[in-house]
């Protein structure tokens, strides 16, 4: 039996659904300033108890992301007849044991080259010997930035690595509550737009908070799938690059390229540095060990800069610097996780704005 508040919208039509609007708003912004300074105090609010509560809220948010990454894969069970229960527990053991089995395929190459370190450190020093002294004003730099915290009572404040696995810890620790979050959101449904659509009066809002609903959901799955199949491909070309140049293991550069995609800006400037590293730790002539980084690097501006914001920009794009200042604020807020977060979250944000009229204004303030 479809489903009563399922409203199929074509696929073959390229011209954009006009935003819903809700009944009652005359103008982009509210006009009673009392409201907007409630609105921003509710904003600091909420952003107080994410960062106070991080133990709790990131694997909340972490499963609401996920769920809306694998709903069109739960769409496709449904229309399959499975039990939504049983569709959920093999959504997510499929993926979760997808990722087990790679990381214990990695298990081996990621050992081998951790005992290729400590005899190839006297390699690459002497193959950077003319990087000696700006080493040494990075590691002078870091020393001080790991004691700049220092309080006045002389209690240190946290370290360079500490601030890096900031949030990765709490992740860690919650894995098992993101994953029972995950199951009864994917179990549940259209259950919460159900009680919505029973809380407005009318029947036209009833149809815009649908509507509304399915634009969300439609537009994020869209990026988030999007996203992780370009990511993937950046694996595999990353992976094939590397064991065509010398430098062995595709399966672990592979998966080091999939997952640093996700994280912008940073993540690829961090992936030039691995394969920097690596090729000078194995690869003899110097230009030659020069040529991982340099195929990362070209992989990476074919598909950040050319195919991706391609498929991406019929639906939206995000304001480079916004993006830029939401990785380094959810970085602050919650670490790694908080960085790879940071950009869905964004995408998600605008979708809102630009279906709510209110906050028009702030969805285009957003857009790239």
């Amino acid at each position: 039996m479809a489903d009563p508040l399922r409203i199929e919208i074509p696929t073959t039509e390229t011209v954009p659904l006009e935003p819903p609007q809700l009944a009652g708003e005359d103008g982009p912004l509210p006009a009673d300033p009392k409201l907007v300074i409630q609105a921003c105090l509710l904003v600091l609010a909420v952003l107080t108890v994410c960062y106070f509560a991080s133990d709790i809220i990131l694997p909340i948010v972490l499963a609401i992301v996920l769920k809306l990454l694998f709903q069109p894969a739960m769409r496709l069970l449904e229309k399959l007849r499975v039990p939504r229960t049983l569709a959920a527990l093999l959504v997510i053991l499929t993926v979760f044991g997808a990722i087990v089995a790679v990381g214990a395929a990695l298990s081996g190459p990621a050992t081998a080259w951790g005992e290729k370190l400590p005899g190839g450190v006297d390699r690459l020093e002497e193959r950077l010997k003319f990087l000696s002294q700006p080493i040494g004003a990075l590691q002078k730099f870091l020393h001080q930035f790991d004691g700049v915290a220092t309080g006045v009572g002389g209690a240190p404040g946290p370290t360079l690595a500490e601030t890096l696995m900031k949030g990765t810890q709490h992740f860690a620790s919650g894995f098992f509550e993101t994953i029972l979050i995950l199951f009864f959101l994917l179990v549940s449904g259209d259950t919460f737009l159900r009680r919505m659509v029973e809380i407005v009066p009318s029947f036209s809002d009833k149809r815009r908070v649908v509507d509304l609903s399915q634009q969300i959901e439609e537009n994020v799955s869209a990026y988030l799938v999007t996203i992780t199949l370009m990511n993937a491909a950046v694996g595999v070309a990353t992976g094939l690059a590397m064991w065509a140049c010398g430098l062995g293991d595709p399966i672990l550069w592979g998966t080091v390229a999939f997952l640093l995609n996700y994280v912008p800006i940073m993540g690829p400037f961090a992936g030039v540095g691995i394969f920097l590293f690596a090729g000078l730790l194995t690869i003899d002539p110097l230009v030659q060990a020069l040529l991982p980084a340099g195929l990362y690097l070209l992989i990476h501006l074919v598909e950040g800069e050319a195919i991706t914001p391609m498929l991406l920009a019929r639906r939206f794009t995000l304001n480079p610097v916004l993006v830029i200042i939401s990785l380094i604020f959810w970085f602050w807020m919650w670490g790694v996780p908080g960085a790879v977060l940071a950009v869905p979250m964004l995408a998600m944000m605008k979708i809102i704005c630009d279906g709510v009229r209110p906050l028009n204004a702030v969805g285009h303030f957003l857009e790239g």
